[in-house]
């Protein structure tokens, strides 16, 4: 499915789960969905470049035609965010996918990479 192939409710809803992505942790999320041009990987790191935080973004490409799923962090995002965690955001995303869950898949996915994006608030105890 083509970002053309969304219904507008779809839209809206993921427009929502970016904004809400970005509320949670305070970094810009791009999601992007179609065919890659050439190497995926390569694709999504020139489409994270060219956006206008990049060290500050996290973006997500999404082939479903190549079944493929690309995240790309931005250096100061990487800081909050390991592979580990992007990885679990990944297949949380192939799992509903394969259930016939695209938007929910996406949304969720969005989420978790919010949530453990969230720098972690550190209790200082007086000594």
């Amino acid at each position: 499915m083509a970002a053309g192939e969304l219904s507008s409710r779809d839209r809206t809803e993921l427009d929502k789960a970016i904004r809400a992505a970005e509320q949670t942790c305070r970094f810009e999320f791009s999601l992007f969905l179609g065919n890659a041009q050439g190497d995926s990987r390569d694709h999504a790191e020139r489409l994270h470049a060219a956006l206008v935080a990049p060290d500050r973004s996290v973006l997500v490409l999404v082939d479903r035609s190549a079944r493929l799923i690309e995240v790309v962090t931005g250096t100061v995002v990487r800081r909050h965010l390991t592979d580990r965690e992007v990885e679990l955001s990944v297949i949380a995303m192939q799992t509903a996918f394969a259930e016939n869950d695209f938007v929910g898949g996406l949304k969720r996915g969005l989420s978790m990479l919010a949530e453990h994006a969230r720098p972690q608030n550190t209790l200082h105890a007086g000594v």
